[in-house]
């Protein structure tokens, strides 16, 4: 029997990226993974394939809408969804093969298959290929993601009531995608489809787009989206969805106590994720999960088994890739007795629409709940020349500082690259900046980042130049 220091369940972000880790600190270390690829959730079915038609959809969109402004003059522009699709599985082809290459640079055994505790220290690998296999670990991490969620309400079909999953392989642009959830990926994905010539309808049960952000950034992301033609119903609670050969209603409760229904080809339930840690036999291990399906880990993200850990989207907190790489470069320092640190506060969050929406630190909302004094500073992008020159005029920066101190508490951008320029802000709050310091450095110019020191300004009182 193969024993190793640590064993990885899930090859993810953040249990390949903790592998490596692992690897690199001299720890002998295999990887698990259930499925015939690397990378999870985030390479195969979410963050990589999911950006590659986004950018597909942008380019079309730009084509057919704003080319001719360029002067750039196109005939018989046409959707090849079919080449979409085919060039979004080349990306996610070509990344997880890059992961395949990183384990066997790095010396981490991979076996492919079911992960299952036998005891504690012990793990039996049912084979893709048949067959099983047990493995011993002094060290033993579950990082096996989460799975798309939907209610007892929203049967799944997985052919017009879709997830994401089946949303990023579509083979033909929807008459009309009705969307469950105007969050994260319901943005996203609403996009790709509405830029393609879909009409899309998001029916929400919040009062906003992105409704865990900061309420300027779904404002002004709904006043984008809504120049793509898309339909808003916030405060709705959808309460059946039926499918009906092609067509799928959805019955809805409006805020007023009446009924409404909406009938389209296509409904994609993205009412959020939930962990996936079926079939690992926890029990056997002296684990459990909570009410929501999440496994309790303490600051150093041990389980109640002191040597098993766990990370990413089984455990609490975003359900981010970037944060579970972190919390997987975390796990192995710890195991290697280092004392590596994350501030959660400061993992950014991102939406990639166009505009782009990107935050770090506090909401305003917050702010406000947890009796702050603030200042704030903002600045639109239609103010700053190089947004002009590319014609991303939508937008603003949002800055808030401490009132007292000027120390800068939250970042909030929905403008072109704003998913680049937040690392700028990450920075600054991991170094505890002030709205000033920002704002006497050198931005160079013309770029987007300007706007960023243009905010700082306004919220170091009202001291912007380009507005």
């Amino acid at each position: 029997m193969q024993e190793y220091d640590v064993i990885f369940i899930g090859a993810g972000p953040g249990g390949y990226t903790g592998a490596i880790r692992c690897a690199q600190l001299g720890l002998k270390t295999a990887i698990i993974e259930k499925y015939n690829t690397l990378g999870g959730t985030c390479l195969n079915v979410g963050c990589i394939p999911s950006k590659a038609l986004l950018d597909s959809s942008e380019h079309y969109y730009n084509a057919s809408h704003t080319f001719a402004e360029h002067g750039i003059k196109l005939d018989n522009l046409a959707v090849d969804l079919g080449q979409m699709i085919k060039r979004k599985q080349e990306v996610v082809d070509q990344t997880t093969k890059g992961i395949v290459f990183l384990m066997k640079k790095n010396k981490i055994d991979t076996y492919f298959g079911l992960g299952s505790f036998v005891d504690a220290n012990t793990v039996k690998i049912a084979k893709n290929e048949g067959g099983e296999e047990t493995i011993k670990g002094k060290n033993i991490v579950v990082s096996t993601g989460s799975k798309p969620m939907a209610f007892p309400s929203m049967p799944l079909d997985k052919e017009r009531v879709i997830t994401s999953t089946e949303a990023l392989k579509l083979s033909e642009v929807p008459k009309h995608l009705i969307i469950i959830g105007a969050g994260v990926i319901g943005a996203e994905l609403g996009s790709v489809y509405a830029r393609l010539g879909a009409k899309v309808s998001f029916v929400e049960f919040a009062d906003s787009m992105i409704p865990t952000m900061d309420k300027t950034m779904g404002k002004e992301l709904q006043k984008a989206v809504k120049k793509l033609g898309a339909d808003f119903y916030f405060n709705h609670k959808v309460t059946s969805v039926v499918r009906n050969g092609d067509e799928v209603t959805v019955n809805i409760d409006t805020p007023k106590g009446e009924q409404m229904t909406l009938t389209g080809d296509y409904c994609l339930v993205s009412v959020g994720r939930k962990p996936y840690t079926e079939g690992l036999n926890l029990e056997a291990a002296g684990l459990k999960t909570d009410n929501r399906g999440k496994i309790d880990v303490d600051d150093n993200l041990r389980t109640a088994v002191p040597h098993i850990f766990a990370l990413g989207d089984v455990i609490r907190g975003a359900m981010l890739a970037h944060k579970a790489e972190e919390e997987g470069v975390f796990i192995a320092e710890t195991i290697a007795g280092q004392k590596p640190h994350i501030h959660y506060r400061l993992i950014p969050n991102v939406v990639y629409t166009w505009p782009e929406v990107a935050a770090v630190g506090y909401t305003e909302e917050e702010l406000k709940e947890l009796g702050k004094s603030y200042k704030t500073g903002s600045f639109p992008f239609k103010a700053l020349g190089r947004a002009r020159a590319s014609m991303d005029i939508d937008g603003l920066v949002k800055v808030l500082a401490d009132k007292e101190t000027d120390e800068i508490l939250g970042v909030h951008i929905i403008g072109p690259r704003a998913a680049d320029m937040i690392a700028e802000a990450v920075v600054a709050l991991e170094y505890r900046a002030s709205a000033e310091d920002i704002s006497r450095m050198s931005h160079a110019h013309p770029t987007y980042t300007e706007a960023f020191k243009e905010a700082c300004l306004a919220a170091t009182g009202n001291r912007a130049i380009n507005m």
